[in-house]
Parts: C-alpha cells; sequence; structure tokens
C-alpha cells in the first residue's frame, strides 16, 4: 500500500473545516487592516533564495532542473517570492502597498511537531514605507491576526540597532557566529565563542542587554545610539495600541537583511518549536534588480497555530438530509436544490434503500431530515422532521426552507 511522503500530512474534512475556519479569520484581519491578497508561483529560480541567504540554503529545499536545464525550486518561504513578484509587477503601484498571502512551502528537513516538509504560511508584507509607524504597524497586525485564531501566544519585541552597537567593531563574520548563536538561542555557545575570542567584556554585555526589559535598560547598555528616538516611537505606539509583548533585545534574527524592528511570537503546546510568527523591518528588492526600498512584514506558520490550538471544534454547518421514495425521487432532487440555492448544506440519500432506513442513516450525521414520498411530491410539500426534537409535520417546500434556516436543533 501506498504511503504519503514523509513530512507530508492528508486532512481528513472536520481537519480541513477547522483549518479553513482559523484561516477565514486571518483573512478577515487581515482586511480589516487594508491588506490584499497576493500570489506567487509553487516554485522559483533557484536563485530568487540563494541571493538572500546564501548556498547553504540548498540542503534544506527540494531544487531540481527543468527540461531547460533551469535551476528550479520550490519556495521555501514566501518574503522572496513577494519582493521578487514586487521587482517584476509592483514597481509602479502607489505606496506604501500592503499585501498578505496564506500559501503552502516545502523544505527538506527532519519532520517533528508542528514542523513538515509541507506546511502553510500566513503573512504580510508593508512595501514602501519609512517610518516608525510602518514599522509599529507590522507588529500590531501581527498580534492581531494571532488574536484572530485564538492561540495564546507570547509576543517578543525588539530592534537590530541595539544588538549591533555592540558588536559594530567586529568583522562581519564574527557578527554573523554572534547572531547566530543569539538566534537559536544558545547561552553556552554564545559564551563559549566569546570566550574563545577574549571578549569576556562583550559577552556580559550582550547578556545584560538580552535581560532588559524596557528601552531604557537596553540603553543603559549600549549607550546612545542613532535610532534611540524611532525605537522609542514604535514601542510608544504599541503601548498606545494596548499591543501585549516584552521586549527582546536579544532577538538577532539570522537573515542578514533585517534593518529595524524585529518581533517574534511563540505559542504553548509545541515543545522546543514553539515559534510561530516572525518578522521585521528589511530590505530586499534591490537583490532582485529593483530600487533599495524599505519594508516591513512577517510570516505565520499557519500549522503551527493550528497544533497550539489544539482539538478546537469545526464550524457549524446546519445539515439537512433528503430521504425519498423512488416516485418521490424527482421531486426530492428539486427539493435538495432549492435548499442549497438558500445557503443550506443539503445531502440526498443515495442508498435506494427503505425511507426507514434512510432515516436511520440522515440521524447519524443532519439536524434535519426531509421525507418526501408520492403524497408529497404530488403536492408539492415537504415532510420535515426535526432530528433533535422528534417533531415531524408536512408544509409547503417554502416553509421548510424557513423553519430549516432559523430552526434551532441543540444538536
Amino acid at each position: 500500500m501506498l504511503q504519503k511522503p514523509r513530512g507530508t500530512r492528508d486532512f481528513l474534512p472536520d481537519e480541513m473545516e477547522r483549518r479553513r475556519m482559523v484561516e477565514a479569520r486571518l483573512r478577515e484581519a487581515a482586511r480589516r487592516w487594508g491588506y490584499r491578497e497576493v500570489c506567487t508561483p509553487e516554485f522559483e529560480e533557484l536563485e530568487l533564495f540563494t541571493l538572500r541567504s546564501g548556498e547553504g540554503i540548498i540542503q534544506e529545499m527540494y531544487v531540481f532542473e527543468d527540461k531547460g536545464g533551469r535551476s528550479l525550486a520550490l519556495r521555501p518561504e514566501l518574503t522572496a517570492p513577494v519582493l521578487r513578484m514586487y521587482v517584476n509587477e509592483g514597481k509602479t503601484l502607489k505606496k506604501p502597498l500592503r499585501w498578505f498571502y496564506f500559501a503552502d512551502c516545502f523544505r527538506y528537513e527532519r519532520p517533528q511537531k508542528g514542523r513538515y516538509r509541507q506546511f502553510w504560511q500566513f503573512g504580510a508584507e508593508l512595501i514602501g514605507a519609512d517610518s516608525a509607524t510602518a514599522e509599529a504597524e507590522a507588529v500590531m497586525l501581527g498580534s492581531d491576526l494571532l488574536n484572530a485564531t485564538g492561540v495564546k501566544f507570547d509576543l517578543q519585541v525588539g530592534h537590530l540597532s541595539l544588538m549591533r552597537s555592540l558588536v559594530a567593531h567586529l568583522v562581519p563574520d564574527e557578527q554573523r557566529r554572534i547572531r547566530m548563536y543569539l538566534d537559536k538561542k544558545d547561552r553556552t555557545g554564545l559564551a563559549e565563542y566569546l570566550d574563545g575570542l577574549g571578549m569576556r567584556d562583550l559577552e556580559e554585555s550582550l547578556v545584560a542587554l538580552i535581560e532588559a526589559r524596557s528601552l531604557e535598560e537596553a540603553l543603559e547598555v549600549t549607550g546612545p545610539i542613532p535610532d534611540a528616538r524611532k525605537i522609542g516611537e514604535v514601542f510608544s505606539m504599541l503601548d498606545a495600541a494596548g499591543v501585549s509583548y516584552t521586549l527582546n533585545a536579544g532577538i538577532a534574527r539570522g537573515l542578514d537583511y533585517y534593518t529595524g524592528t524585529v518581533f517574534e511570537a511563540f505559542a504553548e503546546n509545541l515543545g522546543a518549536e514553539n515559534q510561530i510568527l516572525g518578522g521585521g523591518a528589511y530590505r530586499l528588492a534591490h537583490l532582485f534588480g529593483g530600487e533599495d526600498t524599505p519594508s516591513c512584514g512577517f510570516a505565520i506558520g499557519f500549522d503551527r497555530v493550528m497544533v497550539a490550538l489544539g482539538e478546537i471544534p469545526g464550524p457549524r454547518h446546519t445539515v439537512a438530509g433528503v430521504a425519498h421514495t423512488a416516485e418521490g425521487r424527482d421531486y426530492a432532487i428539486r427539493v435538495a436544490a432549492r435548499f442549497r440555492d438558500a445557503g443550506i448544506r443539503t445531502e440526498l440519500d443515495l442508498s435506494g434503500k427503505g425511507i426507514g432506513a434512510q432515516l436511520s442513516n440522515i440521524a447519524r450525521h443532519a439536524d434535519f431530515a426531509l421525507i418526501i414520498g408520492e403524497k408529497e411530491a404530488e403536492q408539492k410539500m415537504v415532510t420535515l422532521k426535526n432530528l433533535a426534537s422528534g417533531e415531524q409535520k408536512t408544509v409547503p417546500l417554502e416553509t421548510a426552507v424557513r423553519e430549516v434556516e432559523t430552526g434551532v436543533t441543540g444538536r
């Protein structure tokens, strides 16, 4: 028997309804902020991703050569494709651009809880605005989206200028190594690395910065920095909006293109892999042939959100089942069509068994039974049975539709 590929999943109807319900909440929240959906190809030129993240990312990707000899890759994330699309299609559009996306991505890595080889991201990009307000909006939007899902999370916000002020005197490779340890939250590895360089003072300063819980405390560690006022404005706006967050000046974000505010969110029920959102201010368009463009965005790990939510109930839909005799079949088909036109989920029995057996089957999953026999077909009526209360009556078709639309079943 063939099995699904490792690191992928099958979703049965109940799970798909739950996923679509949470997805709809995210879409509606993004719409209220003025963000509009975009879509990019599932595969891109390999160079799109190596330009941003280096050749090392190839080991984590699904890479292939097409029949024309072009090196392509299934997208491992969506920020680079969206900015590539901006350079190709959106440079002349009025700024700022507020775009969101929801799509599947692919990474070749060891599957574990909340981490799969095919996974889904919901994200947003604010392109063409260079201000504290823009960076604050991205954080506020991310918080609003997660709140819309119902997931419990811890939002942490930082700014790269704080960290960079402490490591500016180091060579780029040393800075990258430090960011790598900070991004992985490997305090032991960071301490050993800095001790090996004879930089115990820097280690103490970095630890003090990471442990700072206010901008004032962070600036006591770093001293005056050029972006202090802008950083203060971002945090002031988050406070004014009532966003629940903590300062984390140790957020390093492993990618080099982040430029300012950075933020992450962590959820319960996920073990060590508990990050569900990550993003910040960045500049990326110039790598793909565009002008240097300020942007700010984030991605939400949709699968991790669903794992963190646990066994939430799916959306509730009223269901009507149609039982019919052979003589009532054609009219039953028309009755079912009318109920569907009214937006009611309606299923026609397909078994050809007797009415009693049909009703037993319908009662397993429906709220109402619509019984159509020869008499109902001749009189253009419907015998309507409320399967919760047991009440049964014969009424005109339109009356049956109204009662099912407004009926309370208690199921």
